[in-house]
């Protein structure tokens, strides 16, 4: 199996720049009919396709305003993504430009000098107090920061937005999940951004329980496979939490419907490892045998991307079909595009 089996073109004018409103108006690919039957829909009518006894799961997640515009001294201008904190106070990051800046630099929210009047009414210069200092580099282009500033990304952080999104966000809210409770992740569970309380109460009162897991979205989301066989690629740990009541109402349920990829690799993760929290490099491609979730609901994902390999590992060959249906029909794609649902192909 090589990745270009995972390819596909995507217009740019497919691409989404700005989520519709409200959010639950988004268009929803309905691909859960056991004949092959593809339905056009809206997410809203999201509670006509749950049953009693469904558990619908979602990530509570939320984003980080982890993107940093800061300075060196000299007045350069340097933006760090924070990725995860570690243990010992130091961020995994992505520094731009990452390899010009020694171990050791000092960065600053503004790096002009500040004028302050001294002794016998001459002006002194201060330098501007550091806010972060870049450390060691790390694997696959990364670089430790740490922030000398705790409170730096609620205080100057930008929320981190992909690259492929080039409209400014009016409010950044819309890039944060309705119910996401749990900062700490470097981009949303954009399947979820569609969900309002509303849609939730209905989906309720249709016999689903909802449940929610914690996975924190880390580095992958922004790199697609580059190895030309998805098993040499390398997946980056990141963390998850399967509360123990979340999995015995999975455990109960007559079907479980995750929104997003991320719930997903939460879900199966906990199930092939046993461990209900930890961290995971569980990289689901064509040929995994799921565990755990039968109906998934997504947006549409970049091609050779980890997130479009799962959903050809869930659909199965099928996924072809219905890319092809959603771009015929003008669907919008990724983070801030339309939606899918689907349920899992037999093995």
């Amino acid at each position: 199996m090589a990745v270009d089996a995972f390819d596909y073109t995507l217009p740019e004018a497919s691409v989404a720049q700005v989520p519709v409103e409200p959010r639950d108006s988004a268009r929803l690919l309905d691909a859960t009919d056991p004949s092959g039957a593809l339905r056009h829909r809206i997410v809203r009518d999201l509670p006509e396709l749950i049953r009693p006894g469904d558990v619908l799961v979602l990530n509570e997640t939320r984003v980080l305003p982890a993107r940093l515009l800061l300075n060196k001294a000299t007045g350069g201008a340097v933006e760090i993504l924070l990725l995860e904190e570690g243990a010992d106070g130091w961020w995994e990051t992505l520094v731009r430009p990452g390899r010009r800046l020694a171990e050791g630099t000092l960065l600053h929210l503004d790096a002009t000098p500040v004028a302050e009047v001294g002794p016998g009414s001459s002006v002194m210069h201060l330098e501007p107090t550091p806010v972060a200092e870049v450390g060691p580099r790390l694997p696959d282009g990364r670089r430790s920061v740490r922030l000398l500033d705790p409170s730096l990304p609620s205080r100057a952080g930008v929320m981190p937005l992909p690259p492929y999104i080039t409209t400014a966000l009016a409010d950044p809210e819309r890039y944060q999940t309705v119910y996401g409770s749990r900062p700490g992740s470097a981009a949303a569970p954009t399947a979820g951004l569609h969900l309002t309380f509303d849609l939730l109460d209905r989906c309720r009162e249709a016999g689903a329980e909802v449940a929610k897991v914690d996975l924190s979205v880390g580095l992958d989301t922004f790199r697609p496979v580059t190895a030309e066989r998805p098993e040499d690629h390398v997946m980056h740990s990141e963390r998850y939490s399967v509360p123990e009541s979340t999995w015995k109402t999975c455990q109960n349920a007559e079907r479980v419907v995750a929104v997003g990829t991320t719930t997903v690799r939460a879900l199966e993760a906990a199930w092939s490892s046993g461990e209900g929290e930890g961290r995971t490099r569980l990289f689901i491609t064509p040929g995994y045998s799921f565990g755990v979730v039968d109906v998934m609901m997504t947006n549409f994902h970049l091609p050779r991307s980890s997130l479009l390999l799962m959903l050809a590992a869930f659909c199965g060959p099928r996924w072809r079909d219905v890319y092809a249906e959603a771009l015929r029909s003008g669907y919008r794609f990724l983070s801030f595009g339309d939606a899918m649902i689907a349920s899992r192909a037999p093995a």
